[in-house]
């Protein structure tokens, strides 16, 4: 399994496929997993790759590994492990993954995460059809990703949505005395924060506001609200931290203003029995049924998103039926059951292409290897 992004930074994508390579090892098969990482491996079966190169990419910076040294240690780690199937996230990020799929040596399963438009696909559209042409299996965690992608390089998309380790949501904690809302997303521009703070403007003086992460807005952000003592900068926070809030919290607040394909952290947010009061952008509308298991706002508008906030808040009876049908819902997006899909979609890239034989790993990585000492080799 291939990251694009440092394993050792947080993000929605690294957790996926480290909470995917846990599941997945539960039905017995072995898994390693090959990304960048800046500072030690966050998990147990992780080959480090070297540290990442902070990237713009889909209104965001990126953990990238695109220099050449990161390639050279994805393409050894590709000749020494022998792998029976590559499963590649956000197949065409420039570094490792696109690595993995030029210098082919097994049958690959592609997961596209991003949705919305991208610059790349337009200015190396015949080079990305290419590399994406090479794949057996595409996957992609929504509609909208899937489109995105389907739009831009052609091709069939299963619909594989992201998927929780609910195990970590079992243990209840109680609810915070003191109304809090909770905020968890880099700080630039496309998360909202910005009108999250606007809207916390309207809320009443007893309302607390946790503020997870950090990003290019911060200091921008704390500057301007640096008179409200009511806002609690936690700045990046562990996965336990991060599960242990979401528990204690009385609402999670999601504003973003668009770019995103699947909303893990209200899936989160859910199984952890909070209500949810997000943006009505198509990837959060897909997972949060409205007025079911969240309140979904106009995006970019502060005072419908203090109103949703006010009514969570302040009406027990819709915070209590959005926490009980979001845990409902939460229920469907297992990783183990999702890590069961993935095997199914493993076992259809080898019935397409059976594993490479041992003469292409003398083809790529040993030129002086000949046909036929590799068939004695093999």
């Amino acid at each position: 399994m291939i990251s694009p992004y440092s394993l050792s930074v947080p993000g929605g994508v690294q957790n996926q496929i480290l909470a995917l390579a846990r599941s997945i090892r539960k039905l017995g098969t072995d898994v390693r997993v090959l990304g960048p990482c800046d500072g030690p491996p966050p998990d147990t079966g992780i080959t480090p790759l070297g540290n990442s190169l902070p990237t713009a990419t889909n209104g965001s910076i990126a953990p990238l590994a695109p220099d050449a040294a990161a390639q050279l240690r994805v393409i050894r780690a590709l000749r020494d492990e022998q792998f029976d199937v590559l499963h590649v996230h956000e197949p065409l990020a420039p570094g490792p993954t696109i690595t993995s799929i030029v210098l082919k040596q097994s049958p690959i399963v592609a997961t596209y995460h991003r949705s919305g438009h991208s610059k790349f696909y337009d200015y190396f559209n015949r080079p990305a059809r290419w590399v994406a042409s090479r794949v057996e299996v595409n996957c992609a965690v929504s509609e909208e990703a899937a489109k995105t992608a389907k739009d831009a390089l052609g091709g069939t998309y299963e619909i594989l949505f992201n998927g929780i380790d609910l195990d970590l949501f079992e243990t209840r904690i109680e609810k915070s005395a003191t109304p809090t809302v909770l905020f968890i997303g880099r700080h630039e521009p496309r998360k909202g924060l910005q009108i999250l703070l606007k809207a916390f403007r309207y809320l009443p003086d007893d309302v607390r506001l946790w503020i997870a992460s950090d990003g290019p807005e911060t200091e921008k952000l704390k500057e301007q609200t640096s008179n409200d003592d009511r806002i609690v900068w936690l700045g990046t926070i562990s996965d336990a931290e991060k599960i242990n809030r979401l528990q204690r919290c009385s609402v999670l607040c999601a504003p973003s203003l668009g770019g995103e394909s699947f909303g893990i952290v209200l899936l989160e947010a859910m199984a952890a029995r909070t209500p949810v009061v997000a943006s009505a952008i198509p990837g959060y509308m897909k997972l949060a049924r409205q007025g079911k298991d969240a309140l979904l706002t106009k995006p970019g508008d502060p005072i419908s998103l203090s109103d949703a906030l006010r009514t969570v808040l302040y009406n027990d009876n819709v915070a209590s039926t959005f926490s009980e049908s979001g845990k409902e819902r939460a229920e469907q997006f297992s990783m183990d059951e999702l890590a069961i899909q993935y095997q199914k979609m493993y076992q259809k890239a080898l019935t397409i292409s059976p594993a490479a034989p041992l003469l292409k790993k003398g083809r790529y990585f040993n030129s002086s290897l000949s046909p036929t000492r590799a068939d004695k080799r093999k």
